[in-house]
């Protein structure tokens, strides 16, 4: 049809002040162009220090390139929040038949009490459950965006309309504390009291239920998404079947229009009973695999290798693709994230070691293996397509974390090299500091310190004496890692004529004790310096070794 005939909105929707307050309805196109989000590129960046590249490569943490799963879910959110509202039309007093029987519900402190009027329900629910890293919450994150929170009514009444609310599952699946999330978030959003007002301990947990029903149908709440559904498996006793069922309530007797977001484990839960499967799929519910090796993977591993800012421009090859595919098995997560620290760490080895900025197969394979150890179970259960195995993944934060520090610790690493040049040292001495603290490193493990642990303890010291010898440096770190602190006078005796009291064994430098005891000394927090020695260190933490 061509754009001049299309009608400005359907029927169904255009007498209905809650769906026309809405943004129109999006064509395919439309729908790709306002959920990309692309970083900001420029060639000339290539030609920036490297502190300042390392920075651009952190744009790619927001990297968001829509996918065919992208625009399917944004069409069925589309029908989901417009057909849940079909039903409420304040227009026609369907709104305030709704109240009505609300009211009722409160009356009888019963959500399933016997409704005043009877009301035809317009609203369903739908599931999306895949592996961790696959892109569920940022998706639905996107397609969220496209909609305001809150439309404000004047006609027929005043009223603030809220269109979404989405709420991650209480890590114990309790009902009362989604109840009290729901009120706080709405307090956030509204300026309204509804936490302190019915969600205290003076309500139990049913009346709560009721009360965000109640406000549901207030505020017209257009679609209701719960994320991290997976948590119900922590949940003692029936609390799980407790919060399932109301769940389904809230879409077959108030009507609300409810999305369920969950990881593989969640298959379980859904399927326990035929009622909630049946009630989570009314639109089809969504099982999002990982990316197979197909043209769209190929359509978005090149997009994306578009954006490098290394000095030199790396082509994508067959063997690269293989390689960004077996490391990361199509979890798009997993991808972006593998090509963030594969530049960060060809940015370091051309600043630290003079090597050329390129993204080789084998730099890679190193990242992939230094780090993703953390979910190196998951990689080889998606190989081996353990979908038993894969149930354990339920969430990549930990990763999400090692990865943010790993990128901090290369940011500090290019510390001392740019703080050479600022002092306008030649690349003769860049070069002779490199022989010294490869020298001081192959010391201080022949001593018996750990390579990484002997890596992290050489960083700062270098960084505050960049000019003392192998000998020196040595010295200091060994210093640092025993407590000890050089560069105080030795304290005065007390109590010569005492006896001495007999002294404690040396501790080892990775000990617990002496490593906290030191932390407290100097008032800093002992998991920061257990960190500094190495002993808690994340597998990421020898990124650059």
């Amino acid at each position: 049809m061509d754009g001049a005939d299309e009608p400005a909105t359907l029927p169904e929707y255009r007498d209905n002040p809650f769906i026309s307050a809405l943004p129109p309805i999006l064509s395919t196109v439309e729908a790709l162009e306002r959920l990309t989000d692309l970083p900001r590129f420029d060639e000339a960046e290539r030609r920036y220090p490297a502190h300042l590249r390392a920075h651009c490569v952190q744009r790619l943490g927001r990297y968001f390139d829509p996918l065919d799963r992208h625009l399917l879910l944004e069409s069925r959110f589309s029908m989901l929040v417009r057909q849940g509202y079909l039903g409420r039309n304040p227009a026609t007093g369907d709104y305030v038949r709704r109240l009505q029987n609300s009211h009722e519900r409160l009356e009888q402190h019963d959500l399933n009490a016997t409704p005043r009027h009877a009301i035809e329900p317009t609203a369903s629910g739908f599931a999306i459950i895949g592996c961790s890293g696959i892109g569920k919450s940022r998706g639905i994150e996107r397609v969220l965006k496209l909609y305001p929170q809150v439309l404000h009514h004047s006609r027929p009444f005043s009223l603030k309309q809220m269109v979404w609310l989405k709420l991650d599952c209480p890590y114990k699946g309790s009902p009362k504390q989604l109840c009290i999330n729901f009120f706080a978030e709405l307090d956030k959003l509204l300026g309204t009291a509804y936490r302190r007002k019915y969600g205290t301990g003076r309500y139990a947990v049913d009346e709560m239920m009721v009360w965000m029903a109640h406000v549901s149908e207030l505020h017209a709440l257009g679609v209701l998404v719960v994320d991290e559904i997976q948590h119900l498996r922590q949940a003692p006793g029936a609390s799980k079947d407790d919060l399932l069922n109301f769940l389904v309530t809230l879409v077959n007797t108030i009507g609300l229009p409810v999305m369920i977001i969950g990881t593989l484990s969640a298959v379980p839960l859904l399927q326990s009973a035929f009622r909630q499967a049946r009630r989570a799929s009314g639109m089809g519910s969504l099982m999002w695999e990982r990316l197979p090796r197909d043209a769209h993977w190929d359509q978005f591993v090149e997009r994306m290798w578009s954006f490098q800012w290394t000095q030199e421009h790396t082509p994508l090859t067959d063997e690269l693709r293989h390689v960004l595919y077996d490391e990361t098995q199509g979890i798009v997560d997993l991808v972006v994230k593998l090509f963030m620290l594969a530049q960060v760490h060809a940015i370091q080895l051309g600043t630290m070691r003079g090597r050329p900025e390129r993204l080789e197969a084998g730099l890679l394979r190193h990242v992939a293996k230094e780090n993703f150890k953390l979910v190196a179970p998951m990689i080889e259960a998606l190989r081996k397509n353990d979908e038993k195995a894969l149930i354990a993944y339920d969430d990549l934060s930990p990763l999400h974390a090692f990865v943010t520090q790993a990128l901090q610790i290369a940011l500090a690493r290019l510390g001392p090299p740019l703080a050479a040049a600022r002092h306008g040292l030649s690349l003769a001495s860049e070069r002779d500091a490199e022989a010294v603290r490869e020298a001081t490193l192959a010391a201080l493990q022949a001593v018996g310190v750990a390579p990484e642990i002997a890596e992290l303890a050489l960083v700062p010291v270098i960084a505050e004496t960049p000019d003392l010898s192998p000998m020196g440096l040595l010295t200091r770190v060994m210093a640092m890692l025993q407590g000890q602190d050089t560069g105080k006078a030795p304290a005065k005796r007390r109590g010569a004529g005492k006896p001495k009291k007999a002294e404690p064994p040396p501790l080892d430098a990775d000990d617990l004790r002496g490593i906290a005891a030191q932390a407290k000394a100097t008032m800093r927090a002992a998991h920061a310096a257990f960190l500094d020695a190495g002993v808690v260190r994340p597998p990421l933490a020898d990124f650059a070794a």
